[in-house]
C-alpha cells in the first residue's frame, strides 16, 4: 500500500487541530457562562457624587470632617429653631427624648471619666454627654440624623455650631467659644466621659471568639422570664401604631399597639404580640403618614407629649370655620403661641395634599 502524501497528512493533521481547538473554546466558554453569577447584569457602578453623597461619616480621629466652624452663640439660634422642640432649650428633654446634658462635673473633665456613671451612683438618669466619649460621635450623629422631621439639613457650620452649644451647656467650653476642624482634636481632650471606653479585643480581631458567651437554652426553658418594664396601657398608642414604624425600610415585627394588651397574659407573651405587617399604600393610611414624618415623636393620639395630641385639636377647634384648610397650613408652616411657647417645627417635606389629608382627619375627630 503506497505511503499517504505528506501535504494530505498535514491537511488532515490541520484539520483534526482545528476541530480540537474550537471545541475546547466553547468549553471554555460554557464553563464562564455557568460560573458567571447571576447578579452580574443587575445595577451599576455608583457614580462618584452619588458615593461622596453617602460617604459622609466622621471617625474618631476626625478622618472625614470637613472643614467649617460655628460658634456657640449661632448654635443657641440653631438648636432653638430646630432642635429645642424636642430637646429642650438647655439641651433638658421635653418628655420625649432623655436628656442630652447633666449629669458631668468639672471634675470629670479633668480625669476623663465620669464619676456618676459608676456603680453605687445615684445619679437618675445618664444623659448623652455622660455617655458619649468622642466629640466626632456628636458632630457625626447630629450631621446625618437632625433634625429628626428633616435630616440631613442642616448646614456643616450649623452642625459646628450646635455641637459647640452642647459642650458649652457642659463647661467643656467656654460661651465665647468657636468650634472648627482646627481645634476639634484639643476639644476631644476635655470630653467628660473620653477615657470611659472599654476596648473588647475580640471584637476588632477577625479570628475572634466574639462577646457572646451564653448557649441556646434547648430543654427546661423558663417560658415566662421577668418583664421589668413595659407601658401602661394608656401609653401603648403615644407613638402611634408600632407595627406602622420605619415604613421606608419595610415590614417589622412588633404589637398593634392601637389595640389593648392581651387580657390574662404575662410576660413575655404578653408583651410580644408579634405579627408581620405589609407596608401601607403611600398617601392611604393617615397613621403610618403620621409615623413616617415623625409626627408621634410630639404628638400623642389623644394626650399631649410636647405638643398637644390630635384629638385634643380636634376638640380645641371643633366647629371651626375652614378647619381643615387652617390645620394643613398649620402643619406645613409650623409656629407656636396656640398651645404655648414650645415651637412646631415646620414640615415642609409633606405635600398640601398629605397635609391635607392629615388635617382631615384630625378635624374628623382624629380617630
Amino acid at each position: 500500500m503506497p505511503a499517504p502524501r505528506p501535504e494530505l497528512v498535514e491537511g488532515r493533521l490541520r484539520g483534526i487541530l482545528g476541530i480540537f481547538l474550537a471545541a475546547l473554546v466553547v468549553a471554555i466558554c460554557g464553563t464562564s457562562a455557568a460560573q458567571t453569577p447571576p447578579w452580574q447584569d443587575i445595577g451599576r457602578a455608583a457614580t462618584p457624587a452619588e458615593v461622596k453623597a453617602w460617604d459622609i461619616d466622621v471617625r474618631p480621629d476626625f478622618k472625614g470632617l470637613p472643614p467649617g466652624a460655628g460658634s456657640v452663640s449661632m448654635g443657641i439660634g440653631v438648636w432653638e429653631g430646630k432642635c429645642a422642640s424636642c430637646h429642650g432649650s438647655f439641651g433638658e428633654s421635653n418628655e420625649v427624648f432623655t436628656p442630652i446634658v447633666g449629669g458631668t462635673t468639672r471634675a470629670d473633665i479633668e480625669r476623663g471619666r465620669v464619676k456618676n456613671l459608676e456603680p453605687g451612683s445615684s445619679y437618675p438618669q445618664k444623659t448623652t454627654l455622660m455617655k458619649v466619649a468622642t466629640v466626632s460621635t456628636l458632630w457625626d450623629y447630629i450631621n446625618r440624623a437632625m433634625p429628626w422631621n428633616a435630616p440631613k439639613t442642616l448646614q456643616t457650620n450649623e452642625v459646628y455650631s450646635v455641637v459647640a452649644y452642647l459642650l458649652n451647656l457642659a463647661e467643656v467650653v467656654p460661651a465665647d467659644f468657636t468650634l472648627s476642624d482646627q481645634n476639634i482634636a484639643d476639644v476631644q481632650k476635655r470630653m467628660p466621659n473620653r477615657n470611659g471606653m472599654v476596648f473588647y479585643e475580640p471584637l476588632w480581631r477577625a479570628d475572634g471568639q466574639g462577646d457572646v458567651k451564653n448557649v441556646a437554652c434547648m430543654k427546661n426553658c423558663p417560658v415566662d422570664p421577668t418583664i421589668h418594664s413595659s407601658l401602661p396601657a394608656f401609653a401603648r398608642d403615644a407613638h402611634g401604631n408600632i407595627q406602622q414604624q420605619n415604613r421606608l425600610i419595610g415590614p417589622v415585627r412588633g404589637a398593634d399597639t392601637t389595640r389593648p394588651p392581651p387580657l390574662g397574659l404575662t410576660g413575655a407573651v404578653a408583651a410580644s404580640p408579634v405579627s408581620v405587617v405589609a407596608a401601607a399604600p403611600a398617601g392611604g393610611d393617615v397613621k403610618a403618614l403620621l409615623s413616617a414624618n415623625s409626627c408621634t415623636a410630639c404628638h400623642g393620639m389623644a394626650n399631649k407629649i410636647v405638643g398637644p395630641g390630635f384629638a385634643e385639636v380636634a376638640a380645641k377647634h371643633a366647629g371651626k370655620t375652614d378647619l381643615v384648610a387652617y390645620l394643613a397650613a398649620k402643619i406645613r408652616a409650623g409656629g407656636s403661641g396656640v398651645y404655648g411657647a414650645v415651637a412646631m417645627p415646620a414640615q415642609p417635606q409633606l405635600s398640601p395634599e398629605e397635609a391635607t389629608a392629615i388635617a382631615r382627619w384630625i378635624a374628623s375627630g382624629a380617630r
